[in-house]
């Protein structure tokens, strides 16, 4: 009889915890806030140690949801809501630089190629919800870096605007003026060592070292941009001459990103510069198939022998670089450096010479191929029988005209420095 009662008081103990357990199993809603909190809360302490990926509840999909795919999840890290990107935008546009940095709702334009481009350059900054402009640096006057440059300030609100103290006898740099003045803005100079700030990132002037230069592109304005441990170079057009002064300054030139002066051209990227840069990542904004040769077999060499990832505008179109402070993220692939690629750009460099790569600039060539020799600007002089390229040394006066107007003067193209002749 005791170990009959002993035995059902047993069962009724095993019973009792059985249906317990049961109960507050069905009570409890698996799709519930406190059951996903209790998820996430352990899966986010096993994030602190392994820092593995944590999904959150999405769409109303709960983690614990095994039959739905992984896709329909927000994949974050657990500190990902504290970290600010700083997104640089190399945009294509085609045969010059048009470089947008933002940070957080702050936005700097470094140039915006040639005049035909501004309105291209406006719709990529209103697709991106710019209504502002922090800075705008005009890196220097050739067409195809400030072109666009005036319709842009006509568009948009602005507050400062840094540009070098040189002028330049083109209608296109008088428009770049008049915008200016008609939205009463002044002209910062730029100041080796000044420090700016743009929303989380920062930036520093780096170039030009001098005042008084013999050619246009070493007056180009180059700042070192920073954000967090992450520190990118642009320099504009800035070559040899400037990128030693950049050198001597004192200013540390170290950074994981340089967009390279001048499209690539050998009369930039020189090995000590590149070696005191060290960039991981170089980008070269140039058009394809453009009449300068950009980029020359011996900076592509360069970087192959330097093992630095490539970007390029005129193969791969506008990149976009992501910061958050510590790595950076590419919209692309590096661009692969072949054989093939050298062996072309040795070619093209045939029919260029040393005095021919200095003297050519962007100012007296239109980069659109369907534009006729109405819109095409050239340089003459008040009594020459030649018209020319800017910068050519037989300029002694400079009067710029269109390559229609210069053929019905009866004038004839240099032969030095080989302007447009249709």
């Amino acid at each position: 009889m005791k170990r009959r009662l002993l035995l059902i008081f047993i069962a009724s103990i095993l019973l009792f915890t059985g249906c317990s357990y049961i109960e507050h199993t069905k009570g409890a809603d698996p799709n519930s806030d406190s059951i996903i909190n209790e998820t996430l809360t352990k899966d986010t302490d096993s994030v602190n140690k392994n820092t593995s990926p944590v999904p959150s509840k999405t769409n109303g999909v709960s983690p614990t949801d095994s039959s739905k795919d992984i896709e329909n999840y927000e994949i974050k890290d657990a500190d990902q809501d504290s970290v600010t990107i700083v997104k640089v935008h190399i945009i294509d546009v085609g045969q010059g630089d048009s470089i947008l940095i933002q940070s957080d709702d702050h936005y700097m334009l470094i140039d915006a190629g040639e005049r035909h481009k501004g309105e291209l350059v406006i719709n990529y900054l209103k697709s991106l919800g710019v209504k502002k402009l922090d800075y705008i640096i005009g890196t220097h006057p050739h067409s195809d870096h400030i072109g666009g440059l005036a319709d842009v300030i006509l568009s948009f609100d602005v507050d400062k605007i840094i540009m070098p103290n040189v002028v330049h006898t083109t209608k296109t740099f008088e428009d770049l003026l008049d915008a200016i003045s008609d939205k009463s803005l002044k002209i910062t100079k730029p100041i080796i060592g000044n420090e700016f700030s743009l929303g989380t990132a920062s930036f520093v002037i780096i170039s030009p070292n001098e005042t008084d230069y013999d050619n246009l592109n070493n007056y180009s304005v180059g700042i070192k941009l920073t954000h967090g441990d992450n520190t990118f170079i642009f320099i504009g057009d800035a070559e040899v001459h400037s990128e030693n002064e950049m050198l001597r300054n004192g200013i540390d030139l170290d950074a994981d990103v340089l967009k390279l002066g001048h499209h690539g051209s050998t009369t930039s990227s020189s090995d000590s510069f590149l070696d005191a840069v060290t960039p991981d990542i170089s980008i070269i904004s140039a058009g394809e198939g453009n009449k300068y040769g950009h980029p020359h077999v011996e900076t592509l060499q360069k970087h192959l022998d330097r093992d630095i990832k490539l970007f390029r505008t005129d193969k791969q179109g506008t990149i976009i670089l992501d910061s958050d402070g510590k790595t950076i993220t590419t919209n692309m692939i590096p661009y692969i450096i072949t054989g093939v690629d050298l062996q072309f750009y040795k070619e093209t460099a045939n029919s260029y010479n040393d005095s021919d790569s200095s003297i050519i600039n962007e100012d007296t060539i239109s980069n659109d191929e369907s534009e006729d020799s109405k819109n095409i600007i050239v340089h003459i002089t008040r009594t020459g029988s030649k018209y020319h390229r800017a910068g050519c040394q037989h300029l002694k006066s400079d009067i710029e005209v269109t390559l229609q107007e210069a053929l019905d003067k009866g004038l004839g193209p240099c032969k030095t420095c080989k302007p447009p002749t249709a």
